[in-house]
């Protein structure tokens, strides 16, 4: 997706917006930035533009506006995440409720800009998503390029960005397969919000803490049998998280509850 122009490195960046001043100083920014970029005003061209090429993902990011005519903007995601886990999406809405951006990153955004928007901090918010997603791609990513993970039915194997338990797959989103991965990665040490924003999301990122336990809660509901008493992540009271230092247990240790701290 990405190509060589003029020695740098230009990405391809599909921006959703159906206004059409924002839209086009989006995509003009984006494109004096040296990426190449796609607009749409609706969301059905959005997803047009997506699956137009079946090989592949198109898009190193899709910049997302939430209201949109013809299919709204968190259809259009749940829509993209049923098919691709990684492409980085960047919410762009005038929606700044907590329970609309929390609704947001639950169906699988990565990160969001509320409108009236200041256009350097929107540019820096695409320039750390678009450097996360290369970090993956190349392994220099701390978390990846390392051999499977097992922990008793669960398996985790960075390489191939696969997930599976008791033998079966499990679909994760791009976040909630690198939270998996770094809880992993170091079993019993005990992980605080903030920590954990900066090393999946980046320090770019300036986001409520409550996306961290948005998260958590999916990716419990995803691999844990009972999320109400999880096995694998558990809650540190007052601290944060951890991922369980005892792969061979059988239940979580007393007092280890389901529920954010």
């Amino acid at each position: 997706m990405k190509s060589q122009e003029s020695g740098a490195m230009a990405y391809r960046i599909l921006c959703v917006e159906d206004n059409p001043e924002i839209g086009k100083l989006l995509s003009e920014q984006l494109i004096n930035a040296g990426h190449a970029c796609d607009w749409v005003t609706d969301g059905e061209a959005a997803l047009t533009a997506l699956y137009r090429d079946t090989t592949g993902p198109r898009y190193d990011l899709v910049m997302l506006d939430l209201m949109l005519p013809r299919m709204d903007g968190l259809e259009v995601c749940r829509r993209l995440r049923r098919r691709d886990s990684l492409t980085p999406v960047l919410m762009v809405t005038a929606k700044a409720a907590t329970r609309d951006v929390v609704e947001g990153l639950e169906i699988g955004a990565d990160d969001y800009v509320t409108k009236p928007f200041q256009l350097p901090i929107l540019l820096a918010r695409v320039q750390a998503l678009l450097r996360r997603g290369q970090q993956r791609a190349s392994g220099d990513d701390d978390i990846g390029g390392t051999p499977p993970l097992v922990c008793g039915p669960l398996v985790i194997d960075t390489d191939q960005h696969r997930v599976e338990l008791d033998g079966e797959p499990v679909q994760l989103t791009g976040k909630e397969f690198a939270l998996l991965s770094l809880f992993a990665r170091h079993p019993g040490h005990s992980f605080c919000r903030g920590e954990l924003l900066d090393r999946v999301w980046g320090e770019e990122f300036n986001g409520y803490d409550h996306t961290v336990n948005t998260h958590i809660n999916r990716l419990r509901n995803k691999i844990e049998a009972d999320p109400a008493r999880p096995r694998f992540i558990e809650t540190v009271w007052g601290v944060g998280y951890r991922f369980t230092s005892r792969c061979d247990a059988a239940s979580p240790d007393a007092g280890v509850g389901g529920e954010s701290p």
